[in-house]
């Protein structure tokens, strides 16, 4: 049996809706915080089970008879991937799947892909095979700033710089051919990544010509920007999150464009401009 979590969300609801089009549902199951969330999935046939990376008890259940297990990453500490890996192992999966991050470094400059190199570690040791999925920077990130900026007409962000901009359909099809192909992506795969390097100034130069109108791209310092975001009620942990991005991207290391992605789908890698008009023009 075939295991997701994080099945209601963004990337991990699309993983599903692909594998049930090429896998009995019989033969398919989700590990969800919330299992009413996924009540649509378990009429389709798929086993829904409660699993939480908080509560292990509760993972090892919805793990309960996996071949495979894909852990779809959620919080920046690694330690509840830790716990899954680990109970993905007892449950008997042949192999471990992982969402990680193009820029996984223990030396970056954000929390989140330090995490991920950590997980990437975890899982060379678990001595199990396993697949970690080096994803792009998700192209929602850009397109949710872009709705606030709409209504004012500035994006206010602090300084920043390239980065390849990657669909979640794009990654969601990449990594149902992970788990149907054994074999195929094995280990830590190259970066996965959108087409082109974009920052916030081309992001804009696109959004506004989109919508028919000037949306204007303002740089602020990091702390004015923190001060701004705690204001709004931000959680200092998000904010300081987020301000590592911007470090990251300064350094350069989501500047990296990898002929993988496409090279896996057998067609070119979704535009950054495609998904603003999906998001932005409907």
């Amino acid at each position: 049996m075939i295991i997701v979590t994080g099945a209601t969300g963004r990337l991990g609801r699309a993983v599903v809706d692909r594998l049930a089009d090429r896998v009995p549902t019989g033969q398919l199951g989700v590990s969800v915080r919330d299992p009413e969330k996924a009540a649509d999935l378990a009429a389709r046939g798929v086993r829904v089970r409660r699993g939480d990376f908080g509560d292990p008890d509760s993972l090892a259940h919805a793990f309960e008879g996996a071949t495979q297990v894909l852990i779809v990453s959620g919080p920046a500490d690694p330690e509840p991937h830790h716990v899954a890996i680990d109970l993905a192992k007892t449950a008997g999966a042949e192999r471990i799947l992982y969402t990680s991050h193009q820029a996984a470094n223990p030396d970056s400059l954000f929390l989140a892909t330090r995490g991920h190199a950590a997980t990437e570690q975890d899982l060379v040791n678990s001595g199990v095979p396993f697949t970690a999925l080096r994803n792009g920077f998700y192209a929602s990130t850009p397109v949710f700033l872009l709705r606030s900026a709409l209504e004012t007409g500035e994006l206010i962000l602090p300084e920043d710089g390239p980065f390849s901009w990657t669909a979640h359909r794009d990654l969601a099809d990449a990594a149902v051919l992970a788990l149907t192909e054994p074999g195929r992506l094995d280990g830590i795969t190259p970066a996965l990544t959108g087409p082109a390097l974009l920052d916030y100034a081309d992001i804009v130069a696109i959004a506004s010509e989109l919508v028919g109108r000037k949306i204007v791209r303002v740089t602020v310092p990091d702390e004015e920007w923190k001060r701004t975001a705690l204001g709004r009620g931000m959680p200092e942990f998000l904010v300081d999150l987020t301000l590592g991005i911007f470090a990251a991207a300064r350094r350069g290391e989501f500047a990296v464009v990898d002929p993988a992605l496409p090279a896996i789908l057998g067609r070119p890698a979704t535009t950054l401009r495609e998904v603003l008009v999906a998001e932005l023009t409907v």
